[in-house]
């Protein structure tokens, strides 16, 4: 108590020495605060609650009731509930996931092996090497074993074919070129020289030569092509005044290794002919069989013709037509006869003309005999095979399988 009263004289004459205390206008002495007792000093001091502890995790297996899960860790760690379907079919919750999600990550592959990321770069070069040209390169071919390779040549690998018609097929020459390649000696077999035509080969197992150059092993495929010929071409490729058809697929060619990788060029050809004047449909393959079944009157193939005439067309004039005409000694008889109606964008008539012979100039012969002059001729149907309407003079598409079976063609 002595000691807080000398401690409040002590600081009063502080500030009256530094001249902080207010002088006394009445001379009085300074009122002083009274001295602090131990009774005046009380404090009010209040704590945070205590921290609560961790409750034990809930039981997820059950609907109604959840219990403390003995299989949770002690730590209180949040788990997700996995919705599962139990025995009885009811939905049900619970803590872990089910035994198939588990399985089913143990068996899950995290990485690509080795061999298909190397396909998958190759099949990427591939694709770059070609999307310039805008041309999809083909799939790869199946990988079989030599046991099913053994089976499929014993059992379905193609029988041993003529020499001439190989030759053909692999692009040498015209069936008949090849048998004067043969007859001149031009030709070796299994090292030794041919001069029968009808001398059975496989290119496969057999050594052919041809000038000194070895014939191939693999065939090119089998093509199929139907062109909408334009005006001025031929169907040979022998003469030289007149440009070939065959000069129209020189595009289709420059792709051919692009398209088919280590198949050999086919040599086109086409089925039956067309003069130089007339256009329309034209086929054009690389498959004796296919153009000797066509163009065989026993196909008995009917081909339909649009002719466009100079002049007015009567009904005498189609009742010439029917009725036929002599051709190289033979009565040629058209299938049907129609005049198309007129069109407003068409001044000259037109007349269908069907036939089945095909025999040389026979529509053109035919149309001449009635009195008629014709303007022009186009060829749009063979057999069962109608001429698109879309395709343009001098372009061509690829047949399909039904295509060929409306030919009546059976591959």
């Amino acid at each position: 108590m002595a000691t807080l009263s000398s401690l409040h004289h002590i600081s009063t004459a502080t500030l009256s020495l530094l001249g902080l205390a207010k002088p006394s206008v009445s001379g009085r002495p300074i009122r002083c605060l009274p001295p602090i007792t131990s009774s005046s000093l009380q404090f009010n001091l209040k704590f945070a609650p205590p921290i609560p502890k961790p409750k034990p995790p809930l039981n997820l297996k059950s609907d109604t009731v959840l219990d403390s899960d003995p299989d949770s860790p002690p730590n209180g760690q949040f788990f997700i509930p996995w919705i599962v379907r139990g025995e009885d079919g009811n939905l049900k919750l619970q803590a872990h996931p089910p035994a198939s999600f588990i399985n089913a990550l143990a068996d899950a592959k995290t990485q690509k092996p080795k061999k298909v990321e190397k396909e998958v770069k190759k099949k990427k070069k591939e694709i770059s090497a070609v999307g310039n040209a805008g041309i999809e390169p083909p799939a790869p071919p199946p990988k079989l074993s030599k046991a099913a390779r053994r089976f499929y040549n014993e059992n379905f690998r193609d029988p041993p074919q003529r020499l001439s018609k190989v030759l053909a097929a692999a692009g040498v020459a015209s069936r008949r070129g090849s048998e004067e390649l043969i007859f001149n000696g031009k030709v070796t077999v299994n090292g030794s020289v041919c001069n029968a035509p009808q001398t059975r080969v496989d290119p496969s197992k057999d050594i052919i030569y041809v000038n000194g150059n070895r014939l191939p092993k693999k065939l090119p495929p089998k093509v199929y092509l139907a062109l909408n010929k334009p005006k001025g071409y031929i169907c040979s490729s022998g003469e030289k005044e007149f440009r070939s058809v065959l000069d129209l697929f020189e595009d289709y060619l420059k792709t051919w290794d692009k398209i088919n990788p280590g198949s050999p060029k086919p040599r086109l050809f086409t089925v039956g002919r067309l003069d130089v004047a007339t256009t329309g449909l034209i086929i054009v393959t690389n498959d004796g069989d296919f153009a000797q079944k066509l163009s065989h009157p026993s196909s008995n193939l009917t081909k339909e013709y649009i002719a466009t005439i100079d002049g007015e067309v009567r009904k005498r004039h189609l009742i010439s037509i029917s009725e036929g005409t002599e051709i190289e000694g033979v009565l040629c008889i058209p299938d049907s006869v129609e005049l198309l109606p007129k069109q407003p964008d068409l001044s000259r008539p037109r007349i269908r003309i069907v036939v089945h012979e095909g025999r040389n100039h026979e529509v053109r012969e035919l149309v001449k005999n009635a009195g008629l002059e014709m303007h022009s001729l186009k060829r749009v149907r063979i057999g069962g095979f109608r001429l698109p309407a879309d395709l343009g003079l001098g372009k061509h598409i690829e047949l399909k399988q039904s295509d060929l079976r409306a030919m009546g063609w059976k591959s």
